[in-house]
Parts: C-alpha cells; sequence; structure tokens
C-alpha cells in the first residue's frame, strides 16, 4: 500500500511500528545436517585441510583472497576473520563428521533498515552442492528474518561468477540488477549482480528449503528426490 503526503506527493507504505533491529551476534544455529557457529582458529586445521582437497584455486577466483597456503597462513586468516563484526563469520559443521567443512558471513549490517547480507561464502570440496551448503544459507535466512526481524537480506556477486548467480536464483533471491564498474577486483573491473530475499517472500521460501531439507526428499545413499525448484515459488 502507498499513501500520499500533504503535497500528494507518493511516499511509500507506512511502517508505524518499525523500529531499529537487533545486530546479529556470534550465535549457534543448528539444522538437521549441519550447524553454524561462529568461526573460530579452533576450525583451522578442518578448513586448511578441506581447502587443499582441490586441485587448484578456481574456487577463490572470485574472493578478494587467495586460499592459505600453510596451516600458519590459514591460522592468520581465521584469527581475523574472527575477530570481525561485521563481516560477523560463521564456521558450517557437518553433522555427520563433526568437522569444519565451509565458512560463510552475515555483512554490511544496517541494524537501522532492517537490512544485511550473505556473503563470503567459502565451501570446501566436501561441502559444495551438498545438503549442508543449502542448509547453512537457510539457517542464516531463518536467524535474519525470524530471529532478528529484517526486512531485507542481499546477495552480491561478480556478474561473471556463474556459480554464486545460479545459487541465489535457486535459493529464492529475486534479481534486481547489475552495478556497473562497482568494484576494482584483483586489478580487474567487476560488474556486480545484486539479489535479495525481502520479508514478505520468505515465509514461502522457508517452507521450500524445508521440504527440500526434509529427510524424506532424499534417498538411502544422499540423493535428492526432488530439486529444490520443485518446491521454490514463483515469486
Amino acid at each position: 500500500m502507498s499513501i500520499k503526503n500533504q503535497y500528494q506527493q507518493p511516499i511509500g507504505s507506512p511502517l508505524p511500528d518499525w523500529v531499529a533491529r537487533p545486530r546479529p551476534e556470534k550465535v549457534t544455529l543448528e539444522g538437521h545436517w549441519c550447524r553454524l557457529e561462529p568461526l573460530a582458529t579452533a576450525h583451522s586445521q578442518a578448513l586448511f585441510d578441506a581447502w587443499q582437497l582441490a586441485e587448484d584455486q578456481r574456487d577463490w577466483s572470485y574472493l578478494s583472497i587467495d586460499r592459505p597456503a600453510t596451516p600458519a597462513d590459514c591460522d592468520s586468516l581465521l584469527a581475523a576473520q574472527s575477530a570481525s563484526h561485521d563481516p560477523l563469520f560463521f564456521a558450517v559443521i557437518d553433522l555427520a563428521s563433526g568437522s569444519a567443512v565451509g565458512s560463510v558471513s552475515l555483512l554490511r549490517i544496517d541494524s537501522a533498515n532492517g537490512v544485511l547480507e550473505i556473503g563470503w561464502v567459502n565451501w570446501t570440496p566436501l561441502m559444495q552442492r551438498s545438503r549442508c551448503s543449502t542448509e547453512a544459507i537457510a539457517l542464516l535466512l531463518s536467524y535474519t528474518f525470524d530471529q532478528l526481524g529484517y526486512r531485507r537480506c542481499e546477495w552480491k556477486c561478480h556478474s561473471l561468477n556463474m556459480p554464486s548467480n545460479r545459487a541465489a536464483r535457486r535459493l529464492g533471491f529475486q534479481y534486481e540488477g547489475t552495478f556497473r564498474q562497482a568494484v576494482v577486483s584483483r586489478g580487474h573491473n567487476r560488474d556486480t549482480c545484486w539479489y535479495s530475499v525481502i520479508d514478505k517472500e520468505w515465509p514461502q521460501i522457508r517452507a521450500a528449503l524445508a521440504e527440500w531439507l526434509s529427510r524424506d526428499n532424499f534417498t538411502a545413499d544422499g540423493q535428492q528426490q526432488k530439486p529444490l525448484s520443485a518446491f521454490m515459488p514463483s515469486l
């Protein structure tokens, strides 16, 4: 609903009860397949070993940093990331193995307007294309909307990063446009694609994610019965 001011100009929907929302904290978020917990140097060895399973650094091409070359480098990286509050980093723990298999963050936190972003998505080969990768994002979305009461969650990625663009759409994020020449990244131009989920869309997306993540949707050897697109609404 849109209303007009005293000059008969449209000024948008009223939000009479809106108040600034709490900032995200270093909390633990439990799922069926994975757990998110505050990133710490205690996760360093497991993440270093898992990242090294990849033959090369192609999974790091669209990040602003390189893969840690040594355990000491990984310790330094995680020490810096774990001390940060924006981005606020989480380790993804595979409940089957009990090991850290990836990391992710909430960032650009704007509690006054109820907006934040999911970013620094850094899955190891143990996590890629797995139930954990979907559930980790679902847990962050639930924390954002259901617990913190935010109005908007963003996803931004390099326009040429096709896996990240596909992931955003698969997870229910809506494409909003491309910011041309937004960033100089590693000495190259980066056009940035913007995606978002807003609070009124979240209930349908939450239901779709829950149905896909249900144990009934997977065979005994972990193969999906139906893709997430079969459950995701057309928004």
